[in-house]
């Protein structure tokens, strides 16, 4: 068990799939008890005990995931938003109507808020804790399908931003962190899905999804276990100076400095 972690509560949103799977796993791994929290309940759970199934995108499931996360702990120290998605319009902007516009508000801003908002007055009654937004660099780089996704990332930042500086002197520390491109599970189905459509192998699949953003300097999309690295590192005592800041991992995809 790292000595930061000790006895350390944690909350992961969206914690059974994907960037949060992965982050589950790392807080686990150095003795944290995580609750974790999905819209369906996954055929196989490592910890079903500590599993509330909730859709956070409404008020009341954000409601019923702080109820079940404060009972099962008694408190949250580290609290992780992984939850968020897109949908894909092709035709831009002007095609996107407003149930697009709700949903992708609720899913990737206002849960976050909310959840926020229900978890860190007893953070703070406690002594502290670590906070850190999962956003995008689409909120820096917008892709022209996915308007609302990447419009709704950009607020979720300066939320953190601005919370951040509200909550600092009173043991909070607030940051995000923005992915690129990341082969999740359902990062390798599109590769799949792109490489039948297209009738080539996935190599070529995947070489054309990383020259749709742009490319990857790197030259490979980044692994779920690397975020969660970054996240656990924000989460930990390691990090106690910083607070307020974002943290790029695209393996070089955002050009600008």
């Amino acid at each position: 068990m790292a000595p930061e972690f000790a006895d350390r509560r944690a909350l992961v949103t969206g914690g059974t799939k994907g960037i949060g799977a992965a982050v589950t796993a790392r807080l686990r791994a150095d003795g944290i008890r995580v609750v974790t929290t999905a819209r369906s309940t996954p055929e196989r759970l490592d910890e079903p005990k500590f599993f509330v199934e909730a859709d956070i995108s409404t008020a009341a499931g954000v409601r019923t995931v702080a109820t079940a996360a404060l009972d099962l702990l008694g408190g949250v120290d580290i609290l992780v938003h992984v939850v968020g998605g897109s949908g894909q319009e092709p035709g831009g902007a002007l095609a996107v109507g407003d149930e697009d516009w709700d949903l992708a508000l609720r899913t990737n801003l206002l849960a976050a808020v909310r959840l926020d908002r229900a978890i860190l007055p007893l953070m703070i009654e406690h002594g502290g804790g670590a906070v850190t937004h999962v956003t995008s660099i689409q909120r820096r780089n917008p892709l022209p399908s996915t308007v609302p996704y990447a419009a709704a990332k950009a607020a979720l930042t300066n939320y953190s931003k601005n919370l951040s500086n509200q909550v600092a002197a009173r043991g909070v520390r607030v940051n995000s962190v923005a992915p690129g491109y990341v082969e999740t599970t359902a990062a390798q189905e599109m590769v799949r899905a792109l490489a039948r459509a297209h009738g080539v192998d996935e190599a070529t699949a995947r070489q054309q999804i990383m020259d749709s953003i742009g490319g990857i300097p790197l030259g490979r999309p980044s692994r779920p276990e690397e975020v969660a690295e970054l996240i656990a590192f924000l989460s930990s005592d390691r990090a106690s100076g910083i607070t307020g800041a974002e943290y790029v991992i695209d393996g070089g995809s955002l050009r600008t400095v």
